[in-house]
């Protein structure tokens, strides 16, 4: 969720626990003198937490949603307030809640704060309390079904295109090129550490761009075994990357078995792979149209990526 001068974004607990607590700690303890051990609980590792921030990444706003369905720790800093920033935290969060198909929702929300919730469909309900000093009301709102994605038609199939064998740095920059300018909304990328010699080639870097400028939703997902080696070589893909930060998503695996993986590879929606047996090697093979051995590659990336880290150390470039 966008706006000019803020998004809201999924968060993790662990990873981005310094900024969740920078916005907590402000508002709940040094405003509204919560006692701290009373803020943090043994939930929080478990909720899904939602953070604003603002256009040079600090944080500015916090949410999140417990397993059992109650929204809480809604935080916004003061200079924020007024802004929008609650309602878009508090979108997020109902939008969290209704794709896991959830009926319902419930709050305790801090008196003075009633009104910004009933805007927002909840309804109150039992008697007032005191909760960490602060007069509170139960709140619920009911949920409607989120409607299921119409299914797309499946698009075309051209006949494969058999692999064709690379065996040096131009060979595989020329594969990537005419891949990357054959895709039409995703991109995938296995790579060790994005090889300047390849990612870093000037027509490549341009062919990234007109992707991510074609205005047809575009997006480009990569994976990085050694995203610390990438950072801090000025790389020309990460710094179009900093422009597009809509465009581009970066991970990192953690598990063992992905960081053993050996091998290194780019994809795209338009069936196209490029495929090297190990990463340190330019020797592999590609073709431009191969639907089995792509759907193979998109497999293997979406269970890699779905249990990596984001690479929050790129947020120091924008990403």
């Amino acid at each position: 969720m966008i706006n000019a001068d803020f998004r809201v974004e999924p968060a993790d607990y662990k990873v981005d626990n310094r900024d969740l607590r920078l916005v907590r700690e402000t508002v709940f303890i040094l405003e509204q003198k919560v006692p701290e051990e009373e803020e943090w609980d043994e939930l929080d590792p478990k909720c899904q937490h939602v953070i604003a921030r603002d256009a040079a990444n600090r944080p500015i706003g916090t949410g999140r949603l417990t397993p059992d369905g109650k929204i809480g720790r809604m935080a916004v800093l003061p200079e924020w307030r007024g802004r929008g920033v609650g309602d878009a935290l508090l979108r997020a969060l109902l939008e969290q809640a209704q794709a896991r198909g959830w009926r319902e929702v419930s709050l305790h929300a801090q008196v003075h704060a009633m009104g910004f919730y009933s805007r927002h469909g909840f309804e109150p309900y039992g008697e007032r309390f005191m909760e960490a000093g602060i007069e509170h009301q139960a709140m619920r709102r009911a949920l409607e079904p989120m409607a299921a994605p119409e299914r797309p038609a499946a698009k075309p199939r051209g006949p494969s295109v058999p692999a064709k064998d690379v065996e040096g740095p131009g060979d595989v920059s020329e594969a990537c090129l005419a891949l990357v300018q054959a895709a039409r909304r995703e991109i995938v990328i296995f790579s060790r550490d994005l090889e300047p010699a390849i990612f870093g080639q000037p027509a490549l870097v341009e062919a990234f761009r007109q992707f991510s400028i074609a205005g047809r939703g575009g997006v480009v997902r990569v994976l990085l075994l050694e995203p610390g080696a990438v950072q801090g070589q000025g790389h020309p893909l990460l710094l179009l990357a900093q422009r597009m930060s809509s465009v581009f998503q970066f991970r990192a695996p953690t598990e063992d078995v992905d960081l053993q993986y050996p091998s290194a590879y780019l994809a795209t929606d338009a069936d196209g792979f490029l495929f090297r047996t190990l990463g340190s090697r330019w020797e592999g093979d590609w073709s431009p149209a191969h639907p089995a051995r792509c759907r193979q590659l998109v497999e293997h990336f979406g269970r890699v990526w779905e249990r990596s880290r984001p690479c929050t150390e790129f947020r120091a470039l924008g990403i």
